[in-house]
């Protein structure tokens, strides 16, 4: 039986035919990269309370990439660049990286959810990267993605994965990780020092990445999850 891995999905004013109405959406291309390793796909609308009991049924946890975190959690004020707080996701997801991290199952985090990560672990974010190196190379296009190269660090669980040369990945992110939370490391970085993946050396069950592997067509990082969340499940279940 395939291993059961819940994405985090989030709700979006979407058209379809005559509606226009509140939905809950999740980027296809999660679910497809997924299938394509092995993997069932459940989506996880926001829906706080349910965060343990929902851990419990799962496999494997993808928190997906989407809206900037309200920088309150992080202690900082808001940015003009910096987008609408959307309170419902940012707890449904935290407490979701919670239960997941005390029940040990098996977590990929993407862009926001990697942010996301450092947040909860009490780190901070940069919330305009134009600022910081001055270039739009880590979100070049509205509405689509760009590429960059990273180096990832020899010695890391990320290395171990997808191997410590320097590759190209799509990029979609006007904000990123600074100051790491506790115990976590990082683990890639692009030419210009964003920090592009951490990760917790404790921690063999979890990866952090700022890039957005489910649009470049290299499956390592899904491959990796849903190995893992068949492992879990041949233990846990």
């Amino acid at each position: 039986m395939a291993p059961l891995i819940g994405i985090s999905a989030y709700r979006e004013v979407a058209s379809f035919g005559t509606w226009n109405l509140d939905s809950v959406v999740l980027p296809a291309t999660y679910v497809e990269a997924v299938g394509k390793s092995g993997g069932t796909s459940v989506l996880l609308p926001p829906i706080p309370g349910e965060e343990a009991a929902l851990v419990r049924r799962l496999d494997g946890l993808i928190l997906a990439g989407g809206a900037d975190i309200d920088p309150t959690l992080y202690r900082a004020e808001r940015h003009e660049k910096t987008g609408s707080a959307r309170a419902d996701r940012d707890l449904f997801e935290a407490n979701l990286l919670l239960a997941a991290l005390e029940n040990e199952i098996p977590i990929l985090a993407i862009c926001r959810g990697h942010q996301l990560l450092n947040v909860v672990r009490g780190g901070t974010l940069h919330q305009h990267l134009e600022e910081l190196v001055g270039s739009d190379i880590h979100d070049p296009i509205r509405g689509g993605f760009g590429s960059h190269e990273i180096s990832v660090i020899q010695g890391t669980k990320t290395a171990a994965v997808i191997g410590s040369q320097t590759r190209c990945v799509p990029s979609h992110h006007h904000q990123s990780v600074a100051e790491l939370g506790s115990d976590l490391i990082v683990s890639a970085l692009s030419d210009d020092g964003v920090i592009e993946a951490i990760e917790d050396p404790e921690l063999d069950h979890l990866l952090s990445v700022q890039w957005h592997p489910e649009v470049g067509g290299d499956p390592i990082l899904f491959d990796w999850l849903v190995a893992q969340a068949n492992s879990f499940a041949k233990v846990s279940r």
